[in-house]
């Protein structure tokens, strides 16, 4: 796995499979699709940036890669994905075999080129929507938390704020004498242009509009002049050099919602028409696809008032679980879906994007806005109150700069295509994207994820950010040997446009190359096996499924997989478990799958809905790596007089006289065995004899807020003893190998459950994978 970790430091391409079957037929006995896991945004090893325009194919539009024939005499490049020859622009009039331009370097495989930007630069817009149906302290925290953001936004970034609670206040920022707002029903649903016209933006618009260069501006409206990259009349969303001052005011003297909670109900929330409001603000206020615009909702319960509405105001009547989801006895639930796939089509369509700070003991409504951050690639954050460091330390990372540049490292309006060789389709995309409707003949019929195109637009761009392209091999199965004369190769081009947060418009190309292979040929087939992003494609698949199908069984979906897998590659005698044997590039592989089948994106007992949106989301999302600690942590043991070292994820792993740290990615947690407990507790680490009893209590302290200081969202921290009631976010992801009814003493600690163990799961598996 090391080596196909070291590629994706070059290219930021994990693959499933490294080498590719030349036939349909083979490539469905494979069971894992073929997939590339990308990072578009990843800053690689070897990337360099250019500052001149990419050269196209005339043809099918791929970029001039290291992997084109190239003919200097006749100054003529021949394109690998299409085959036409193309002729070089003028300006690379001088090439030759000793003066070649960086794209046909063969270590620049990744390329970035930076674009001049045509219009107006647009600076980033944060729209802050703030809810006020929540506690006193509450609000406080929230309050102080945005104003320790504003103070890291740069000052020529644009500030937006609106608040709600029974009604929507869209607060006018640049009226300075004193405090106003415009007040929409909470009840009512307005239309984009409904808004715009109440807050005078569309009228505003239409009038300079039809004035003309150069005539006199009409109907001036009382505001400041408007900005370079913002919209005429806009008087909500401003630079924050010149509404500091208002904002700040306003935060200062903004009250709790003024309709009290009638006792035994939840407070009225209008927060569906909230957002519905805020997004035709930004609509109305900022140029579609101009700057980078987040639309940042502060929102601490559910709502129970008006469109988008998720549970009635009686606290009788409980939020909707998993059970009532099943049994569609969740009467808001699709209604709420449907509004919000409504504003998340609205804001893919401008080019904002939409993050959530869920900071409530109850549960939001993350399940029906779900479409709304995953299609825009906006950010979650979910925990208890506003004044849990979770939260604060999350807002507060969204404006820290990520490199030395001082950029915040989040680019926008990104458009992200494909292309590849011939007997190769694309059958969609699993990640925070929405497609663009570009049709060619490069697309499949079979359709995964966000499917029927080649390209797909992305709101926002982390460096994290990492989109699964699913392909489909279309080769017939010709039953003869592979003609000498095909070419051996097949190629594959990412191209990505976007805006990157300096301001310049950049396209990353992106060109791999992998083999074809006979697909009988099933060592060389192992060997191309890469089994962490495998595991990743599977996990992204099933949450899919499970998001998209109903009545989809997917704990049967994935054994049946793996069984077909292990059939197929395992070597074995037939119908002799015990000779059954995995290769070292597939061992792992049932492992992972396992501890998937146990995790929270399958087994949705004890979470709510809004608990498994979330993890969806993020493994959706996130790189290769990280994925891989969502659905198989890491366990470090610390002991004395040694270094930290990697243990299996086992109850066995517990022992008294050690610490264990375990990255769960959502969770850290720092467990102590029962002796060590004991010492603490006893004092000894502040006994001078006891230094190094001190050490290793802080080691694994140390460890895990590193950790924690270098993700984003950050995960919660949790400090627990053996047999303590905190210790069950250890134990639930460990292997039960000693659990109740275990017949002997394997470990020091057992696991109340009734779940098979991993050897349990493997003999099955050998036992199915080798039936005649």
């Amino acid at each position: 796995m090391a080596e196909f970790a070291e590629l994706e430091e070059i290219d930021g391409v994990r693959m499933t499979w490294n080498v590719w079957p030349q036939s349909r037929l083979e490539a469905a006995k494979c069971v894992v699709p073929f997939t590339t896991l990308y990072s578009p945004a990843k800053q690689t090893s070897q990337l360099q940036v250019v500052e001149y325009d990419p050269v196209s194919c005339k043809t099918c539009g791929s970029v001039l890669n290291p992997y084109c024939s190239v003919d200097f005499a006749a100054k003529i490049w021949t394109c690998p994905f299409c085959h036409t020859r193309n002729h070089f622009p003028p300006h690379y009039a001088g090439i030759s075999e000793a003066s070649v331009p960086a794209e046909l370097f063969p270590q620049y495989s990744t390329l970035e080129y930076s674009l001049p930007r045509l219009g107006a630069q647009s600076p980033p817009a944060y729209v802050f929507v703030l809810d006020t149906c929540v506690p006193e302290d509450e609000l406080l925290a929230a309050k102080t938390a945005v104003q320790q953001a504003l103070t890291m936004v740069p000052e020529y970034a644009q500030v937006g704020l609106v608040t709600f609670g029974t009604h929507v206040h869209v607060h006018e920022l640049g009226f300075s004498e004193c405090p106003k707002a415009y007040v929409f029903r909470g009840t009512k649903d307005y239309a984009a242009a409904q808004v715009q016209e109440q807050l005078g933006l569309h009228s505003q618009a239409a009038q300079r509009r039809g004035a003309g260069p150069g005539s006199p501006q009409k109907g001036g409206g009382g505001g400041p002049a408007p900005v370079p990259g913002s919209r005429p009349g806009n008087r909500f969303i401003l630079p924050l050099s010149e509404c500091d001052f208002a904002v700040n005011q306003a935060l200062e003297e903004l009250q709790r919602d003024a309709f009290p909670a009638v006792a035994a109900s939840r407070p009225s929330r209008a927060l569906g028409t909230a957002v519905q409001v805020a997004a035709a603000l930004m609509g109305g206020c900022l140029p579609a696809g101009g700057g980078a615009g987040r639309l940042m909702l502060l929102v601490g319960g559910p709502c129970t008032e008006g469109s988008g509405k998720v549970v009635d105001k009686e606290l009788t009547e409980p939020i909707r679980s998993h059970k009532d989801l099943v049994k569609d006895a969740a009467p808001y639930h699709r209604k709420a879906k449907k509004f919000y796939d409504a504003i998340a089509a609205q804001l893919v369509a401008q080019g904002h994007s939409m993050d959530l700070f869920a900071c409530s003991l109850d549960q939001v409504g993350l399940s029906e806005m779900k479409s709304c951050i995953e299609h825009t690639g906006g950010y979650v954050v979910q925990t208890d109150t506003f004044t849990n460091p979770i939260f604060k330390d999350s807002l507060r990372r969204m404006f820290t700069p990520a490199g030395e540049e001082g950029y915040l490292g989040l680019s926008s309006n990104a458009t992200f295509e494909v292309h590849c060789s011939k007997d190769i389709k694309v059958c969609g995309l699993l990640g925070p994207a929405s497609a663009l409707e570009k049709k060619s003949s490069l697309v499949s019929e079979q359709v995964v994820g966000v499917g029927g195109t080649t390209a797909w637009k992305l709101c926002t761009l982390s460096a994290g950010t990492t989109l699964a392209v699913v392909y489909d091999i279309v080769a017939p199965h010709t039953g003869n040997a592979p003609d000498p004369m095909a070419s051996q190769q097949f190629f594959i081009q990412f191209l990505t446009r976007y805006l990157h947060d300096s301001g310049t418009m950049r396209c990353r190309v992106t060109t791999i190359t992998r083999r074809w292979v006979e697909g009988s040929n099933l060592g060389d087939l192992i060997q191309g096996f890469d089994q962490e992003a495998a595991a990743v494609l599977m996990g992204r698949v099933v949450s899919y499924k499970m998001e998209t199908e109903e009545d989809f069984d997917a704990t049967r979906w994935l054994d049946r997989a793996l069984i077909r897998l292990c059939s197929r590659f395992g070597d074995y005698r037939k119908d002799d478990p015990d000779s059954f044997q995995l290769r070292p590039q597939l061992s792992y592989y049932p492992q992972f799958l396992f501890n998937f089948r146990r995790s929270q994106f399958i087994q949705v007992f004890g979470n709510s809905p809004d608990e498994t949106a979330y993890a969806r989301i993020m493994l959706n999302r996130e790189a290769t790596g990280d994925a891989m600690l969502m659905i198989q942590p890491t366990l470090h043991a610390f002991t004395f007089g040694g270094a930290p070292e990697p243990v299996l994820l086992d109850v066995s792993s517990i022992a008294p006289d050690r610490i264990l740290l375990l990255d769960a990615y959502f969770y850290v947690v720092v467990f102590h065995g029962s002796t060590v407990a004991q010492w603490r507790k006893a004092g000894y680490q502040e006994q001078e004899e006891h230094a190094a009893f001190k050490v290793l209590l802080q080691a694994p302290q140390s460890e895990a807020h590193a950790i924690i200081s270098r993700r984003f969202p950050t995960p919660r921290f949790t400090d627990c003893d053996q047999n303590g009631s905190q210790a069950r976010f250890l134990l639930a992801k460990l292997n039960p190998s000693a659990t109740y009814n275990t017949s002997s003493a394997m470990s020091s600690e057992i696991i109340m459950t009734d779940d098979v163990s991993l050897q349990v799961f493997t003999d099955h598996l050998k036992k199915l994978a080798v039936q005649s």
